[in-house]
């Protein structure tokens, strides 16, 4: 009878926990949301400048030509 019990109360111990995880949902708030659009901002500078680096890089070549 004793392991019955030990059962139901982890049982009802870990659906306690799947609830409490699953109410956990993750909320951006607005300065991660602006760390977001900076990130994504560095990431698209950088993109263009290796694209110009590209553009000079074949340029010199051209030039030498």
């Amino acid at each position: 009878m004793l392991k019955n019990k030990r059962g139901a109360v982890t049982l009802v111990a870990m659906g306690l926990l799947a609830l409490t995880l699953s109410g956990c949902q993750k909320h951006e708030g607005p300065a991660e949301k602006a760390g977001k659009e900076i990130d994504n901002a560095i990431s698209q500078a950088g993109q263009q400048i290796q694209k110009v680096g590209d553009n000079i890089q074949g340029a010199a070549k051209d030039a030498q030509k």
